[in-house]
C-alpha cells in the first residue's frame, strides 16, 4: 500500500529532505521513510505539500498534463483592477513561456489563516489584496511572476489545495496520511 501524505508547509522550509546549508527541510517535519514531493513549492512560499512513496503517483500528481488543479492564495499589492484579473484569466506572457489560461478572482483575506513569520512587509500607504488562483501547470514561481507582470507583486503566497486536497485542518508544520480511498482516479 502506498504511502500519501498532506503537509502544510511552512515558510522558509525547502521542499527537500538534505540540505548541506543547514536551512529547514522536509526531514525537520516528516519522519516517514522512503515519501517524495510530488510537486515542489518555493522556499518562500507556503501551503499544501503532496508526498508520496509511489513514483508513477508522484509523477502523475506534478504532471500538468493530468490536470490537477492547483489553488493558491496570494496576497497582493495594491487592489487588481477587472483588467488585470482579466490579463492572469487569459494567460500572461513572462517571457521565456506563456502561461495557460487559469481561473483568477479577488477574495476576502481568508479566515483563521495562521501568522506567517516572518510576517510580510506593511506598507500604511499601499493597501493589499488577495487572490484566488486556479492553475493546471506550476513553473518556477509562476505565481509570483504573473501578479508581477499584470503590476501587482505577490507577498505572501499559500497553495491552499492539489486537485480535491486541501489544507483544511492542517496548521503550518503538520501532515497527515491520507486513504487510498481518496486518490485520484487513474488515467488512460
Amino acid at each position: 500500500m502506498a504511502k500519501f501524505v498532506l503537509f502544510n508547509k511552512p515558510y522558509g522550509v525547502m521542499t527537500q529532505f538534505t540540505d548541506t546549508d543547514g536551512r529547514p527541510t522536509l526531514k525537520d517535519y516528516i519522519p516517514l521513510p522512503g515519501v517524495y514531493p510530488a510537486g515542489r513549492l518555493d522556499t518562500d512560499s507556503e501551503g499544501l505539500l503532496v508526498l508520496t512513496d509511489n513514483g508513477p503517483l508522484q509523477a502523475r500528481i506534478a504532471d500538468p498534463r493530468h490536470k490537477l488543479a492547483k489553488t493558491y492564495w496570494a496576497q497582493v499589492e495594491r487592489i487588481p483592477d477587472e483588467e488585470a484579473l482579466a490579463r492572469l484569466r487569459r494567460g500572461v506572457d513572462l517571457g521565456d513561456f506563456v502561461t495557460r489560461p487559469c481561473q483568477a478572482q479577488l477574495m476576502e483575506e481568508p479566515a483563521d489563516l495562521w501568522p506567517r513569520n516572518p510576517p510580510i512587509r506593511y506598507r500604511a500607504a499601499i493597501p493589499t489584496a488577495w487572490l484566488e488562483l486556479v492553475l493546471k501547470e506550476g513553473k518556477n514561481r509562476q505565481v509570483r511572476r504573473m501578479t508581477a507582470k499584470v503590476g501587482f507583486p505577490t507577498l505572501r503566497l499559500i497553495r491552499w489545495a492539489v486537485g480535491p486536497w486541501n489544507l483544511e485542518g492542517l496548521a503550518p508544520g503538520e501532515w497527515r496520511v491520507i486513504e487510498a480511498a481518496d486518490l485520484p482516479p487513474p488515467t488512460r
